[in-house]
């Protein structure tokens, strides 16, 4: 049985993740500590865990095997490399932190300490992505030239119900959350490029202020190959829910939006769109696959690699931004 610890209830996802923990047959969650002293004690008193008034506490605790973290994004590094000092395994929150340099400290400091890590990243473990990546392998779409992710919400909306919208007014802090839309939301549509094109050799990106939040509610990246493929990654908190995938090539194309349960496929040969059924069930989470790894001793390269590439390409789009003019990597 892995024991989990969970640091800080400070991400709307800290719930789902605690509730991933109870209901895996190999954890239990045991215990908490919060930034927000109220707020931990809440939840620890309501989930019938034992409360840290530190979290140095909680990972110096024996009886605890592994961590969740879901800290204000600007505490990531100092949380994972005390919890990596303390042998603790590490599930966390995506970004894995804000830079690059904060994100290689991170994972020099798990394999120092032979912790296992991994990154909440979960469109990488769906039934639609790998049903592309297998299309995408067989040829029918030929050379890939363009790829476009849109993922939205509207949490940020002021509403009757939601006066200040039903985001916590916390995921607007630019200290805390270290950004807005586009580290947050904007994650998923960035590490589906990845997972879709590879690394790109540019980034630009553009950010807007809807709502007059002090960070954006409104953002778009545009992600430059070789050979002149182009991705587009596309996020926002200020209109109703969308999620969709396309993907183009020199021999045809496919496509996937929420909540169909079919890939659409169409190529040269084929000029009518094809449905493609999707699996009734989808891959291991990465939840269920960090408590395999822990048992099992092996390591979720992959995922850490791909959630490098997500900061790197974060980062890049911030200073592409700010700066109005794109950034190549070297």
């Amino acid at each position: 049985m892995v024991r989990v610890g969970l640091l800080s209830w400070w991400h709307v996802h800290a719930k789902d993740y605690a509730g991933d923990a109870d209901a895996h047959s190999g954890t239990q969650l045991v215990a908490t500590w919060d930034e927000d002293a109220e707020r931990g004690q809440q939840e620890a008193q309501k989930r019938g865990l034992r409360w840290y008034g530190s979290y140095a506490e909680l990972l110096n605790a024996p009886d605890i095997d592994a961590v969740i973290v879901t800290t204000p994004t600007n505490m990531h590094r100092e949380v994972m490399l005390a919890a990596a000092q303390a042998g603790k395994h590490i599930y966390t929150e995506k970004v894995l932190a804000a830079t690059m340099k904060d994100v290689d400290d991170i994972i020099d400091a798990t394999i120092a300490h032979n912790v296992k890590l991994m990154v909440s990243l979960p469109r990488l473990y769906t039934n639609y992505l790998h049903m592309i990546q297998q299309v995408i392998a067989e040829g029918a779409l030929g050379k890939l030239t363009y790829a476009r992710v849109r993922h939205t919400h509207d949490g940020s909306l002021r509403t009757t119900a939601h006066p200040e919208g039903w985001l916590p007014q916390r995921f607007y802090d630019p200290i805390e959350a270290q950004g807005g839309a586009l580290i947050d939301l904007g994650c998923h549509p960035v590490y589906l490029l990845h997972a879709l094109l590879g690394a790109p050799i540019s980034v630009s990106a553009t950010v807007g202020h809807v709502n007059g939040r002090a960070v954006e509610d409104n953002a778009a990246v545009l992600l430059t190959y070789g050979g002149g493929t182009i991705g587009v990654g596309e996020t926002s908190l200020t209109n109703l829910g969308t999620f969709s995938i396309e993907v183009h090539g020199t021999h045809g194309s496919a496509r996937f939006a929420e909540p169909e349960t079919v890939v659409w496929v169409r190529t040269r040969d084929q000029r009518e769109w094809q449905a493609r059924e999707l699996p009734t069930t989808n891959p291991p989470s990465a939840f269920e696959q960090w408590i395999t790894h822990i048992t099992q001793g092996t390591v979720a390269n992959e995922n850490i690699m791909a959630a490098r590439a997500l900061t790197q390409v974060m980062e890049a789009a911030y200073q592409a931004a700010g700066a109005g003019r794109s950034v190549t990597f070297r």
